[in-house]
């Protein structure tokens, strides 16, 4: 589970994808082998942090220049902001500031870091300068393992749990889950198993844990006779989705509560907490991760975070069968199995070199520095094939040259539990070049991506272009590299220029294709 520290409560397995050729990095990156838990890494926290507390439920707030040399926080690899901002700016809407994650903007795209053999990650740390003067981009990046489709990997438990209210009868929600499962059905193996609980007043179990070895058919059925009825009582459909799971438990497999909804609670407890407590209950003792699923052109985005969060789970959003099918045929069977759970990532900033720095993003997965190796407290859970990025804005002191910042990310094992890390580092030397010099398309995608979230949510990020050369250059980009995803990325940009105020505030062969 990620968590947000200092009395905030946490805010939300899938990437869209995006393969990208790695850019902007210098002989002063390294990449530590896996030294385990005991290893000499980055420092441990020296004075307190700054931040400042009582930011009301889902507000974003610019991060306060930090008092120490350290950024901690744990791993996510939610992509449901950005799509749901893109469904909202097609439709001609802009997204709610609040909504808006700049993490999972850049996390729906995949670089091409470099992978690690096993579980665990690798570090790959790269940068450049921006356009503001002193001001730079330090992009760190992990990446874990991918699994092959054909290979071994644990079975399986997934209990579907449907919404069937009245709101899911919209064109693009009950339809698409229910095509949705169809297609996840034909590629599930014969030794895994499935559950289904639909719910909307009440909760109902339509089908017990069962294999699907020689019940494809059956799982068919019961899904093709979805159908909706009337309100959204999302208490009873994850209470009794965690009771099936826990029924059915299976020991040795990947077992995963799947929540398909609009995430529009109207009945029972709408209230998060007590349906959070639920599931932190059942995650701690059957290590049972929550997936959860939005659609809907109204879709309850905040609350699906915090759920899937407290869940030790990941969201995304769909809105058309592409998607769709992405998600569920090409993504989720591969990334079943988990690489790494409690992962956290702390990067130490070289006060001799840098004078300010700032994240961008990943304010509902802050964690307390002195947190990063204390193994109770909740990390992120991430599965194979995954990358994270997480990416600072720093301020140079003019004329320093020398070391510049160590990440180093600390995960659990999935299965022993076992504690390791890996680390990199990066010397002034990678900021050598310009952000929008040829040959960085990585890089500036990453910023890109960043800058348009940001921007979205009304903040004043250090060097950040206009919305119509970011649409400019995020179209250079596409037109390179022929990425649809890109090409995606650049109309919407181009709907919120045409919506905001002046002056205010994969297809098969696709190589940017997640």
């Amino acid at each position: 589970m990620k968590r947000r520290h200092r009395a905030r409560l946490a805010a939300g397995i899938l990437a869209a994808g995006l393969v990208l050729t790695g850019c902007g990095g210098d002989s002063n990156v390294e990449h530590a082998s896996d030294r385990g838990g005991g290893g000499n890494h980055a420092p441990d926290a020296r004075g307190p942090r700054t931040d400042q507390d009582g930011a009301a439920e889902g507000e974003q707030r610019s991060r306060p220049p930090a008092a120490d040399w350290l950024s901690t926080f744990a791993l996510d690899v939610d992509t449901a902001s950005y799509g749901y901002a893109r469904r909202t700016l097609a439709e001609g809407r802009l997204p709610d500031p609040t909504s808006v994650r700049p993490e999972e903007f850049v996390n729906s795209f995949r670089p091409d870091y470099p992978r690690p053999k096993g579980d665990g990650f690798s570090v790959t740390i790269d940068g450049a300068r921006t356009g503001d003067d002193g001001w730079s981009l330090v992009r760190v990046g992990l990446a874990t393992a991918a699994a092959e489709r054909t290979g071994d990997r644990p079975p399986a438990a997934l209990t579907f749990v449907v919404d069937i209210s009245g709101s899911m009868a919209e064109t693009g929600r009950l339809d698409l889950v229910k095509e949705s499962l169809g297609m996840l059905t034909d590629e599930l193996r014969d030794d895994d198993s499935v559950a289904v609980v639909t719910f909307s007043d009440e909760a109902e179990t339509r089908l017990p844990m069962t294999k699907v070895k020689g019940q494809r058919e059956r799982i068919h059925g019961i899904v093709d006779e979805l159908a909706t009825t009337s309100s959204t009582n999302v208490e009873a459909g994850v209470r009794t989705g965690y009771d099936v799971a826990v029924g059915g438990h299976r020991e040795g497999a990947t077992n995963r509560v799947v929540l398909l909804s609009d995430a529009l609670a109207n009945t029972g407890d709408t209230d998060a907490l007590s349906i959070l407590d639920r599931i932190d209950k059942e995650r701690r003792a059957y290590g049972i991760t929550l997936f959860g699923v939005g659609v809907g052109s109204d879709y309850g985005d905040a609350f699906m975070e915090r759920l899937a969060d407290k869940g030790d789970g990941h969201t995304t959003y769909v809105s058309t069968t592409e998607q769709a099918r992405k998600v569920f045929v090409e993504q989720l069977p591969t990334h079943i199995e988990l690489r790494a759970r409690d992962a956290k990532a702390q990067v130490a900033f070289d006060p001799k070199t840098v004078e300010r720095f700032r994240l961008i993003g990943y304010e509902n997965r802050e964690v307390a520095d002195e947190d990063f190796r204390d193994d109770r407290v909740d990390g992120g859970e991430v599965g194979a094939g995954h990358t994270v990025t997480a990416l600072y804005a720093v301020k140079t002191r003019p004329g320093r040259t020398g070391q510049l910042a160590t990440a180093t990310v600390r995960w659990l094992d999935p299965k022993s539990r076992a504690p390791h890390e890996n680390t990199g580092s990066v010397g002034t030397g990678a900021l050598a070049s310009s952000l929008w010099a040829s040959g960085h398309d990585s890089l500036q995608l990453t910023a890109i991506t960043a800058y348009f979230a940001d921007r979205l949510r009304g903040g004043d990020l250090p060097g950040a272009p206009g919305l119509p050369e970011l649409a400019e250059r995020s179209g250079a980009i596409a037109e390179r590299s022929g990425s649809k995803v890109v090409r995606e990325l650049t109309e919407a940009i181009r709907q919120a220029d045409r919506l905001l105020p002046r002056g205010g505030g994969a297809e098969s062969g696709d190589p940017y294709a997640g």
